[in-house]
């Protein structure tokens, strides 16, 4: 079954510009724009997407942190709100925050295994939920965006002596090789072209921000690869909102490749308007 098309909504984001006095652009405005525009099916693959941002900011705030991502949907008092009794969350998330949050061995707990750390528990059920989602980018994304930073962690767990399985989130064959190989592509050469450059970057690369920016131009490749073929469904407007959430990560913590990757978003989307017209 066809999605429903957006040609008009697709063709305007590239109008975004980043401003060269403020060095930023509103996030906020397109993301309302979107939301306003599609389905209300296709308004809750948009909010599954971000919320993987409220689960950073849900875990944070567990472990004490008052560190908050901005691209989460829920404000930092809505964050310290859940915790407490979640009622914004979608169901798979709340069951898992309750749980941890339960003090009475009640209904919640008993569906979830409190036993791990609260961060693999939330994310293991938001990847869950992405699975299900009816936008296929949204599974393929969820999916490659979880291996991205599975590789991330258990190189990191390797250097540090610490077993990978503590750190991995899922259930799957490549997180079933990064918790037991020991070898150096973790015997994922084959099934992850990348997966070699990934860990020379983590294991290499001192400097943290250029470290973070070669992570983020795979990430891009990879959406990129994912979407050939989307134009102005749903699965365009995700993968433009994978972009772009992005260049607003590097707005913040540095202008220049923010506005070097966003003019790169922009000449992506230009192309392939002219790709789709032939």
């Amino acid at each position: 079954m066809f999605g429903k098309s957006y040609y008009a909504l697709v063709a305007g984001l590239r109008e975004y510009a980043l401003d060269a006095e403020t060095k930023g652009f509103d996030l906020e405005a397109i993301i309302a724009e979107i939301l306003e525009v599609v389905s209300d099916a296709d308004a809750k693959r948009v909010n599954l997407l971000y919320a993987y941002y409220d689960c950073e900011n849900l875990i944070s705030r567990y472990n004490g942190s008052s560190t908050h991502n901005p691209l989460g949907r829920l404000s930092s008092e809505e964050i310290e709100e859940e915790l407490q009794n979640p009622s914004r969350l979608i169901a798979p998330l709340a069951k898992v925050v309750a749980a941890y949050a339960s003090h009475e061995g009640g209904d919640e707990e008993a569906e979830v295994d409190s036993s791990q750390p609260f961060a693999k528990a939330l994310l293991t059920a938001y990847y869950k939920a992405c699975e299900a989602s009816g936008s296929r980018l949204l599974r393929d994304w969820s999916r490659t965006d979880r291996t991205i930073r599975n590789i991330v962690a258990a190189t990191v767990a390797r250097q540090s002596g610490i077993a990978a399985a503590s750190v991995v989130v899922g259930d799957d064959s490549v997180a079933a090789a990064l918790s037991r190989s020991s070898a150096a592509d973790f015997g994922l050469r084959t099934e992850l072209p990348f997966v070699e450059q990934l860990v020379a970057i983590v294991a290499d690369e001192h400097n943290m921000l250029e470290k973070e920016r070669k992570i983020d131009n795979i990430r891009w490749a990879e959406i990129s690869e994912l979407s050939t073929f989307d134009y102005f469904d749903i699965n365009a407007i995700i993968a433009y909102l994978v972009k772009v959430n992005m260049v607003a990560r590097w707005v913040a913590l540095d202008a220049k490749v923010g506005r070097e990757m966003f003019a790169r978003l922009v000449s992506e989307l230009s192309a392939k308007e002219k790709i789709n017209k032939f």
